[in-house]
């Protein structure tokens, strides 16, 4: 199983961005899949979740209400669509995947996922 994120740029604040995962290799539809993100200096952070086998989302408190992860399943895809953009979210997004579902207590844990795409840059100007 491989991850491939991109879509990262340079936007200013109050801007849009949205990323993309793209997944190949075969996991179970089910699978909870999930967006975390890495400010220099800190340790990585969950930002958003798709727990495959009931739908549900769910997201950090920073980012409620300004982010919306979703996925395609026919295109292997998922997303992270951020609106409000803030310089505090500047950071390097991740995707990742456990390759199958993830009890609800642990889908925030960095060590729940087995599958991390490379990571793509996203810096918000002040």
């Amino acid at each position: 199983v491989q991850l491939q994120a991109s879509g990262g740029g340079l936007v200013q604040a109050g801007g849009s961005l949205t990323l993309s995962c793209a997944v190949s290799g075969r996991i179970v539809s089910t699978s909870t899949m999930a967006w975390f993100r890495q400010a220099p200096g800190k340790e990585r952070e969950f930002v958003a979740v798709n727990r495959g086998e009931s739908g549900k989302r769910y997201y950090a408190a920073s980012v409620e209400g300004r982010f919306i992860i979703s996925k395609n399943d026919a295109m292997n895809t998922m997303f992270l669509q951020m609106n409000s953009l803030k310089p505090e979210d500047t950071a390097v997004y991740y995707c990742a995947t456990a390759g199958s579902p993830v009890n609800y207590w642990d889908i925030t844990a960095v060590r729940s996922y087995n599958y991390w795409g490379q990571g793509t840059q996203v810096t918000v100007s002040s």
